[in-house]
């Protein structure tokens, strides 16, 4: 359940029961124990994993609950969903299987009593590597997370935990202070992963503009991007979850002009006003932010950038609102995410005044919604006419019918939209595309913040694809650098056992 982190530590753990034997399916109808990875973060992700659970209970499997939410809650959440015959923490997870064991078994396993992770690791980022505090996506060398899925795109785990303090967020205090990945651990990844067919990588993490802090080093990301780019099978590397805040010059130059990396910025601006920003324990402003995407698109216009927005925090007043207008205004992202505050256990906020009424939040919830989605279709249609790489994920049905779709480089996967490719008068055939394929494209039509475009040169086909036909014969002979600075240039759940 939830988000791409929670995927990566899904497939930690069905690597650690394949190295024990275990025959692991995502097929919930025919397994002995059904493994459900929950997610901890808002009031709807918790509903969705207690929902999850209980639908996995009427299969007849056993049910353990495992990730954010049972780190969270621990027994209180055994105590309160008998239909969960264990409630697994983190620590649990290096002896997965003797844990399902136990559980066919009909062992009794005692839930933990949650803690503040942050309180296991020392306070100082570099002295964090010599511990053996359990750290979710950091497996040993001995052993390799099991994909779940078989499909050209893949998350790569940087970091872990966060040590940023933001006034509405709980999830520092359950996933622990932040430990980087090593980038030998990272780079040995990404070329499994390539000889397993993924062809882009998603970084991600809790705060990826921290990484390499504790390593020494905080200006790693810098050097591991063009690495990881350079990885062979990899023709694009997505960098996510980015604090502006820590967003520095040198990385966003990086980010914009690397051959092979998506000039993209997921950047967590969560508002704009800067008295609400404080409140929240955060830092920037309007102008602040404008300038960041500014100096992004000085050296790459077509970069395509994205974030989410807490509207309803405590204290918010109109004129709050009236900011964050202005800044979605004149700010041309891509992609807009909208949450309406509530209360999380255990935060900061919780205990503030000045509450905003549930009416109001709603109000001002559904205006901020309808203004995003007027201002990403807005920005989709400036992408008319203009040369798009699109990355191919999913070829379903007939050519013809255009059910090709796949994912430019200001797309990220599931949450920004994606790019469907139809046949045009450019000779080309369609019929021979296959998922992992990048083809270059013009964008001919928009549908909301998704894009039409008719497809007119493989830039570089995905392994075993067929080397005939028109496609092949109008492949680019371009270096997997050039191919680079061209796309640069131009406009652009759970896992059951």
């Amino acid at each position: 359940m939830g988000c791409a982190r929670n995927e990566v530590d899904s497939e930690e753990l069905a690597g650690r029961l394949h190295a024990e034997g275990w025959e692991v399916t995502t097929d919930g109808e025919r397994a002995d124990v059904v493994l459900v990875n929950t997610c901890g973060f808002v009031e709807k992700a918790k509903q969705d994993s207690i929902q999850t659970l209980m639908a996995a209970a009427d299969t007849g499997a056993k049910v353990v609950a495992a990730g954010c939410m049972a780190e969270r809650y621990g027994r209180e959440l055994a105590d309160s969903l008998p239909e969960a015959h264990a409630v697994l923490g983190f620590d649990d997870y290096p002896d997965i299987s003797a844990r399902l064991g136990a559980v066919l078994a009909g062992e009794r396993h005692d839930a933990h009593t949650p803690r503040d992770r942050r309180e296991l690791l020392p306070l100082t980022p570099v002295a964090r590597r010599d511990t053996d505090v359990v750290l979710p996506g950091h497996l040993p060398k001995h052993l390799r997370r099991r994909r779940l899925a078989d499909g050209p795109v893949a998350s790569l785990k940087l970091a872990s935990g966060c040590d940023r303090r933001c006034a509405f967020c709980a999830i520092p205090a359950f996933r622990g202070a932040f430990v980087s990945r090593t980038p030998d651990e990272l780079l040995a990844e990404a070329e499994w992963l390539a000889k397993t067919g993924v062809r882009e990588l998603v970084l991600v993490s809790e705060n990826s503009t921290s990484y390499g802090k504790d390593l020494g080093d905080p200006r790693l990301l810098e050097r591991l991007l063009p690495q990881l780019a350079a990885v062979d099978g990899i023709v694009r590397v997505r960098a996510s979850y980015l604090q502006p805040a820590e967003t520095r010059p040198g990385l966003v130059e990086v980010i914009a002009t690397t051959p092979g990396v998506a000039p993209y910025f997921d950047l967590s601006f969560q508002h704009s006003s800067e008295p609400v920003l404080r409140r929240m324990r955060r830092f920037g402003s309007t102008g602040r932010f404008l300038d960041l995407l500014s100096s992004v698109r000085s050296f790459a216009p077509s970069a395509g950038a994205r974030s989410n927005f807490i509207v309803g925090f405590p204290g918010e007043t109109r004129s709050d609102v009236d900011e964050l207008v202005r800044f979605l205004t004149d700010a041309r992202l891509d992609a807009i995410g909208v949450f309406d505050y509530s209360d999380e256990d255990g935060t900061e906020a919780a205990t503030m005044s000045g509450k905003v009424s549930r009416a109001t939040i709603k109000r001002r919830y559904d205006k901020l919604l309808a203004l995003a989605d007027e201002l990403c279709t807005q920005r989709a249609e400036e992408r008319l006419g203009s040369t798009v790489d699109v990355l191919v994920d999913s070829v379903s049905g007939s050519a013809s019918s255009g059910e090709i779709e796949g994912r430019a480089a200001h797309q990220a996967p599931e949450v920004d939209g994606s790019t469907t490719l139809v046949a045009g008068d450019t000779g080309v055939d369609l019929a021979a595309l296959r998922p992992g394929d990048l083809v270059r494209a013009t964008v001919t039509a928009t549908e909301g913040v998704d894009l039409v475009a008719v497809p007119t040169e493989m830039v570089s086909a995905a392994p075993g694809s067929a080397e005939s036909g028109a496609w092949r014969g109008a492949a680019s002979s371009e270096s997997a650098g050039s191919r680079g600075r061209s796309e640069r240039s131009e406009p652009a759940g759970g896992a059951p056992i």
